[in-house]
């Protein structure tokens, strides 16, 4: 092997050493919340440092791969969710809880906002333990005498359609037009608005 052969050999394993403890330092966990239309739930989380993707889906069901449809008749017992990966050095669990709560209204357990049904309804996937003691204190620290937000189990995540997926960048006018007329806003404001005046 020549000088020059060795030398570059050198530096490049020198090299993917920092790239290798960057991976290893990244704690990736996933966190899953139900809470209406998955279109709207996945921006909030998305522009937070420290989330790596957002995926919308089904979860809670007992149908295994249901499509949308099967969901919305509401067949399938599976709830529309945004399941979100982050990277637990960089944001915790309960800064996304935080961010959940101020995107879903609590008072309605019979869906959110103009889209009504058991696959809208708000709810919170725990994946452990920890998850679950993060997600019922956070829900007691609120102190809203009617929260219909439950703290479930996650048991398992289908991914939604790919046309579902990124729906607020790839169709972003009919992103806001669907928004505005679900009421969507106008409500988030009127509950938490009003939570923060009380």
């Amino acid at each position: 092997m020549k000088p020059w052969q060795l030398y570059t050999g050198l530096c490049l394993t020198l090299l993917t050493i920092p790239l290798q403890a960057q991976e290893k330092a990244a704690e990736i966990a996933l966190a899953t919340f139900g809470g209406g239309c998955f279109w709207c739930m996945e921006p909030p989380f998305d522009k937070l440092d420290g989330v790596i993707k957002t995926e919308s889906g089904y979860s809670g069901g007992h149908v295994k791969n249901p499509t949308y449809k099967q969901v919305v008749r509401g067949n399938t017992g599976h709830v529309e969710v945004v399941q979100v990966s982050y990277d637990a050095s960089v944001i915790s669990y309960q800064e996304l809880l935080a961010v959940y709560w101020r995107n879903v209204d609590p008072y309605d357990g019979g869906g959110q906002f103009c889209d009504r049904g058991h696959s809208y309804r708000p709810v919170i996937f725990v994946h452990n333990d920890q998850q679950q003691k993060a997600a019922l204190l956070s829900k007691k620290q609120l102190q809203l005498t009617e929260n219909k937000t439950p703290v479930e189990d996650f048991s398992v995540f289908y991914p939604a359609e790919g046309y579902h997926q990124d729906y607020y960048q790839k169709n972003p006018v009919r992103y806001k037009y669907y928004r505005y007329r679900c009421g969507r806003d106008q409500r988030l404001s009127d509950v938490w608005d009003n939570s923060d005046k009380s």
